[in-house]
Parts: structure tokens; sequence; C-alpha cells
């Protein structure tokens, strides 16, 4: 007999643990993707009834984008929506894992030509950014004194840490210092030798679609310079 109430309570609760996935889902979800070298920010409002989810998804070219076929089963969330790009209409589909305060989402186009993953939190939570893959070598030039100077970076990225080398200074090559990426922005410090005399350079990159746009100079404020490096085929 306690073997069968027993049995009957875990059956129960089994069949409770969907609609309780189900009920946490409902609210505002924020996450970013890597996209051509940028994190695109997504916000999913989420409303869920019986298991069956609707809303809105924000961040696409197309924005808002409504939810359709939504639906929780078990802790697995699926959904498509249509978004525009570059004058074409694609269907992007979404399949979530759901765990406590996370969905980690896949997400990929109808046709298979692209897909990627991200992990999206409650909102009350920070925003998860992919690092992009920066690794590489990038080639720009700065003015100095009426001269054009051609600078490589030699890039290396493992998460949002950074390492590698600058050709092209005095000192060449100068290892990166510090080196990290946080959304699209990249810093690092270097150091490299002028008329006998060692200076810092401090370097802050905007990352954008295959080029970084730097503005640098010495920790001293007393020179700088801005160029952009495009990344070497």
């Amino acid at each position: 007999m306690k073997i069968a109430i027993r049995l009957a309570c875990l059956c129960a609760l089994l069949a409770l643990l969907p609609c309780a996935h189900a009920a946490d889902l409902g609210g505002t979800w924020k996450g970013a993707f890597p996209f051509d070298g940028n994190n695109v920010q997504l916000t999913f409002h989420l409303q869920v009834s019986s298991g069956a989810v609707t809303g809105t998804v924000e961040g696409l070219p197309s924005t808002p984008a409504a939810i359709h076929d939504g639906r929780v089963d078990g802790d697995t969330l699926t959904f498509w929506v249509d978004t525009d790009y570059d004058g074409q209409t694609y269907k992007l589909l979404y399949k979530g894992k759901i765990a406590a305060g996370k969905i980690a989402f896949t997400m990929d186009t109808a046709d298979g030509s692209w897909g990627t993953e991200m992990t999206a939190l409650k909102s009350d939570a920070p925003v998860v950014s992919v690092a992009p893959d920066l690794g590489g070598a990038w080639k720009g030039a700065f003015d100095f004194q009426g001269s054009s100077v051609p600078v490589t970076f030699h890039l290396m990225s493992a998460g949002s840490a950074v390492t590698g080398t600058v050709e092209g200074l005095e000192t060449s090559p100068a290892e990166i210092h510090d080196g990290k990426v946080d959304g699209d922005t990249l810093t690092f410090w270097l150091n490299t030798d002028y008329q006998g005399q060692t200076y810092k350079l401090v370097y802050k990159g905007k990352i954008a679609a295959d080029k970084i746009d730097f503005s640098f100079g010495t920790d001293d404020g007393g020179w700088g310079a801005t160029m952009t490096a495009t990344k070497s085929l």
C-alpha cells in the first residue's frame, strides 16, 4: 500500500513538471548572439497559457517579431519567427533548453543555411554576451608626423581574453598585455620604444564586421591617434 501511494505521488509530481517549466517562462528574457563580429542583443517577451507560448522577439532586423507555434514540452521550448535581412525574409527556428533562470537556445534558418547559439536570462539578471572571434591578422595604418605607418595585429582570442602581438612599431613585434573583449569593445596595452624612451600605448577598439576602429595613445595622454584595422584574408 505504501509503495502504491509513493508511486502515485511520483506520477503526480512528474505530471506537474511541464507545468512548472511553463509557469517559469512568462516574462522578459535577454541574451545575445555573435553575428559578423558583433554581439546582437535580443529580448524575448513570453506569455504562457496551458503549454502554448506567445509573445515577441526584439532586436532582429524585423522588430518586434511575433512568435509563432510556440510551445513548451517538459524543459524544451520551441517556436519560430519571420525576419528580414538584406531584402529577404527568413524563417528562424528556435529551440530552447530551460533551466533555472535561463534558456539555452539554438537558432537556425529553416533552410539550414545559418545557425548559432545563445543563452537568455531572466530580465533581472545580466545579459550574457558571446565574445566575437578575433583570431587572425588585422592590418591598418595610422598617420605619424605626416607619414603613414602600417601596422599588423596578430590576435588570438579565447572567450573574452585576447593575446598576440603588434608589428610595425619601433619595438616590433610588441606583445599585447591585458587584452580583453567586452561586447563590441577590445582593449589592451603594449610597450614600445621611441627615441631611446619606452612608452606604454593603450588601445581601445570598436569591433564591427571585419574591422576594428582603434583609438590609441600614450597612457600619459601626451600623444594619440586613430586607425582602422581590417581582417586579412
